[in-house]
């Protein structure tokens, strides 16, 4: 299994594309974490557009660079405008991230409504162990929007979902792995206060998408979002608590420079 880091000449040649790019990058998550997810595809120089108004999610999920769907958007919208999005990226080719947030926890309704999303043929999957685990029928055991499961015991399960559903998927934790089923890779670093921060595993499924915006190689794009996303994280570590160190980490995601030397 190959390890990335931010040091990686592929890493740094993604965050370089997907800046020239400036991908507009077209979301539905919920409004605890909209905010962030926004500000963090800024930082790094893409266009967010979040929300389904009026007829959005048909007219913007066709001719955005990028889509992804946070599950917990459900909150909000209703099960036929979140397909509405998918259904729209898929039919013009344009990539999208499904995040399966809170699903296992207990909610069956909702639950189903996520696993039709899969008909729709996400180009890559992003959670946390227990969502991942659950999501594929297993006993994921979440608490709400919490794992009690190790990325490590999720990898068996989303190597074979991946297979299955041919698509990309990342399980977040110490350790993040992403696999396309055939090939793994692993992203270490970043900082535990990102579980203290409302929003940054959804807004980790934003930056996934935009930087599978025009990409040649979904594995390696969804990777290198992983680990820009540690390597700010790690930076923003001097911070001495959980609502500095929020600041900071976007502070260090806008000053990521795929051109500096490396370590």
């Amino acid at each position: 299994m190959k390890t990335l880091s931010w040091n990686d000449p592929i890493v740094r040649d993604e965050l370089r594309r997907l800046k020239r790019l400036k991908p507009f990058c077209y979301g539905l998550t919920n409004y605890i974490a909209a905010n962030l997810s926004a500000n963090v595809l800024l930082a790094v120089g893409a266009g967010p557009a979040i929300g389904a108004a009026l007829d959005w999610q048909r007219a913007f999920s066709s001719h955005a660079h990028a889509v992804w769907i946070n599950a917990a958007c459900l909150m909000s919208n209703s099960p036929a405008e979140v397909a509405e999005a998918a259904i729209g990226a898929r039919g013009a080719g344009v990539p999208w991230v499904l995040d399966p947030v809170a699903v296992g926890a207990g909610a069956v309704e909702y639950d189903t409504a996520i696993r039709h999303l899969l008909d729709h043929k996400p180009t890559a999957i992003r959670g946390n162990a227990s969502e991942l685990v659950a999501l594929a029928g297993g006993e994921g055991g979440a608490q709400g929007v919490e794992t009690t499961l190790g990325a490590e015991q999720a990898l068996p399960v989303i190597q074979q979902e991946a297979l299955k559903y041919q698509t990309v998927i990342a399980v977040s934790g110490p350790i993040d792995y992403i696999t396309d089923g055939h090939n793994t890779l692993s992203v270490e670093g970043g900082d535990a206060r990102l579980t203290q921060v409302t929003g940054a595993g959804c807004s980790l499924g934003a930056l996934s998408a935009a930087f599978l915006a025009g990409s040649a190689n979904p594995l390696y794009s969804v990777a290198a979002a992983h680990a820009v996303y540690a390597e700010a994280a790690q930076r923003a570590g001097g911070a001495k608590g959980t609502g500095s160190f929020a600041v900071q980490f976007l502070d260090q995601l806008s000053l990521l420079d795929p051109d500096e030397p490396s370590a």
